[in-house]
């Protein structure tokens, strides 16, 4: 059953279809000196949290990859295990697909597989066939070329005297007929492996890809729901153009400005922190100057709250600066998923000040900056890499006793400042 225990920000984009491709399982037991069994057992152990978690976070459709038409080139005894697994599988993910309204589906060839698999399937079909909640596909012996070749083969028996032939006819033959999200929407493939080997080639045109370094049976919920985190930031145009508005600051101007704030703020002097945090932002978000003073009074009363350590008060001066910034640029984030972000940026930076390793600064980076701009973690990291040089050349600006050492971080701050704004232009125009 779903378990009610996963949740989302409110405003993310979630796919309607999730389609997992399992690759790691043999890899990771043989890592752990264990049997190749044991990473299958575990493989299968984990598919039920996984797909409870799927159902919480509002994913409609499920394809799991149990079982390719080309892995019946391993092993006799694995194949045994496995059809074996399967029955179980099915058995386990019946009983909450009738508690759930989840309908089941078997994706693939039904000529292959053992009897007794068989009739498990048809029967999970058949008992789940007015369950409309949710979908769940189980592609077992399935492959992208083969069900093309069933289609239009099923096409060409059905109908051999049509002469008209379009997408929407034609996909009336493919395994995923019936249901309401048949095109796939993210594809995840585990164990650091970037192909797709042919999952759903029809269905995953137009899909997005995420490449998880982990093997499949270290796949949590958690890292389920940054991936999809990662999804609803990115920007699907379909061969068209997307609604997000177009960044249009000038990278150089935007650098010296943050700098001169940062430096402003350095020294305590609020009136020339006031004046290029406004420059800044005008700049950066190309407001008016009325609504540009609204804001900046907002941030920097956000940025005060951060030194007193007040985060939750910095959370909702920032929420209400991003609200403005929306209504001003009509970005298409949710300013409070937004301003949490940000003073999660600052907080982690108080953490790591005097730390080199700033691989979680990065990390935080990369999540404001895919949030604000719509940006996958791919094309948030250079961003954010910068950004995390920048503010580490600025701390060593700050703490530095010597002018001459301050100029030459303020320098580097700068420099590095101007590169992370030059990928931004580059990702967001």
């Amino acid at each position: 059953m779903a378990s009610g225990k996963y949740f989302l920000p409110k405003g993310t984009l979630v796919p309607n279809h999730l389609a997992i491709i399992p690759d790691g399982n043999r890899r990771w037991a043989r890592a752990r000196n264990l049997p190749a069994f044991e990473g299958h057992r575990r493989g299968f152990d984990i598919t039920p949290e996984i797909a409870r978690a799927c159902r919480d976070f509002g994913i409609h459709t499920l394809t799991i990859w149990a079982f390719s038409t080309e892995n019946w080139d391993r092993s006799r005894q694995e194949i045994a295990f496995l059809m074996k697994k399967y029955e179980d599988f099915v058995d386990q993910h019946l009983k909450e697909a009738k508690k759930e309204g989840v309908r089941i589906f078997h994706l693939g060839r039904k000529d292959r597989i053992p009897e007794s698999l068989l009739e498990r399937l048809n029967n999970a079909e058949k008992e789940t066939q007015n369950n409309s909640k949710y979908i769940l596909n189980i592609a077992l012996d399935y492959g992208g070329k083969d069900e093309i070749l069933r289609a239009t083969l099923k096409m060409f028996t059905q109908n051999p005297e049509s002469k008209t032939l379009d997408e929407e006819i034609y996909k009336k033959y493919l395994d995923t007929n019936d249901q309401p999200y048949p095109e796939v929407d993210l594809v995840i493939r585990s164990s650091g492996e970037q192909r797709f080997s042919g999952l759903m080639s029809w269905q995953a045109a137009y899909a997005e890809f995420f490449w998880l370094t982990d093997h499949f049976p270290e796949f949590t919920p958690e890292k389920l729901k940054e991936i999809i985190l990662d999804y609803s930031r990115r920007r699907r145009r379909f061969g068209g153009n997307d609604l997000v508005p177009k960044v249009s600051f000038g990278p150089k101007k935007v650098a010296r400005l943050e700098i001169s704030w940062w430096q402003a703020h350095n020294e305590k002097n609020n009136q020339k922190l006031f004046k290029f945090l406004m420059e800044w932002l005008k700049e950066l978000y190309g407001l008016k100057t009325k609504v540009t003073q609204e804001a900046t009074e907002l941030l920097r009363k956000g940025v005060l709250a951060h030194n007193q350590k007040d985060w939750q008060k910095a959370v909702d001066l920032v929420g209400k600066f991003y609200d403005l910034i929306k209504k001003e640029t009509n970005y298409v984030f949710e300013p409070v998923a937004v301003a949490e972000l940000e003073v999660n940026w600052w907080q982690i930076h108080d953490q790591l000040e005097n730390d080199l390793d700033k691989e979680r600064l990065e990390k935080a980076f990369c999540d404001y900056y895919g949030e604000i701009y719509r940006l996958s973690g791919l094309q948030a990291a250079k961003i954010a890499h910068f950004k995390a040089l920048a503010t580490q050349a600025h701390d060593l600006a700050e703490s530095s006793l010597s002018e001459k050492d301050q100029e030459k971080y303020w320098q580097q701050a700068e420099e590095f400042l101007l590169k992370a704004y030059q990928s931004l232009r580059q990702a967001a125009s």
